[in-house]
């Protein structure tokens, strides 16, 4: 896809990694809108859960701030946007593998306790949230707890003009370039990213994850 290509040449062509992400939404139509400038706490690293909506998820919670993700292994197959995510030192696993491998929680940890943040869905997929949202898997918030690093909730919200619109969400057996040609083809689209107060991780991870997933839910209307 013509289009594809041209956004993927625009973002070889310089600037630190905030600037490609947000030439990305600019390339793409969509503007973002963020009440912060930065998801993880100063100076602490930080496990930020979010809402998953689309791949743009990513996009958007890079031109806020760069920090790593914890994503499924199919992102680290899609073009411009895993080069982005793996400048960040990023880490794609398997969908189910944060319930099974606990060295994957232990090296979350290790991340967390060496400063730096890293992105969370805990959803562990995509929902379109206009129909049912899911549940805040526990595994990740074990990594703050043994790290002693605050959690934030973000909220990713897309909206076409005043409204809510799903235009973005990627579930099902939508494909990625599917996906892509419906975002370029929709007008007024934007993305909104609203970090919640941090917390610390005082409680078991069941507390936490609940608490974490009603921020977000509260800010999403689902």
């Amino acid at each position: 896809m013509r289009r594809w290509r041209d956004v993927a040449s625009a973002l070889t062509r310089g600037g630190d990694l905030r600037s490609r992400a947000r030439r990305l939404l600019t390339d793409l139509g969509v503007d973002l809108a963020s009440d912060t400038d930065r998801l993880g706490v100063p100076g602490r690293g930080t496990l930020i859960v979010a809402n998953h909506v689309s791949w743009l998820d990513v996009v958007a919670a890079l031109a806020v701030e760069p920090t790593a993700f914890l994503a499924k292994r199919e992102v680290g197959r899609w073009p411009v946007v895993s080069s982005l995510a793996r400048r960040c030192g990023s880490r794609f696993i398997d969908r189910d593998e944060l319930r099974g491998l606990p060295e994957v929680v232990a090296g979350l940890a290790d991340t967390l306790r060496s400063g730096h943040s890293v992105v969370v869905f805990p959803e562990g997929t995509t929902w379109c949230g206009r129909c049912g949202s899911g549940t805040f898997r526990r595994a990740a918030f074990q990594a703050a707890i043994d790290a002693a690093a605050p959690i934030r909730p973000v909220t990713f919200e897309y909206r076409q003009g005043a409204e809510p619109s799903t235009v973005a969400a990627f579930v099902g057996e939508d494909t990625l370039l599917a996906s892509l040609r419906r975002v370029v083809r929709a007008s007024d689209v934007q993305v909104r990213v609203e970090a919640h107060p941090a917390f610390e991780p005082d409680g078991d991870r069941r507390e936490l994850a609940a608490r974490a997933e009603a921020a977000v839910r509260r800010a999403a209307h689902v």
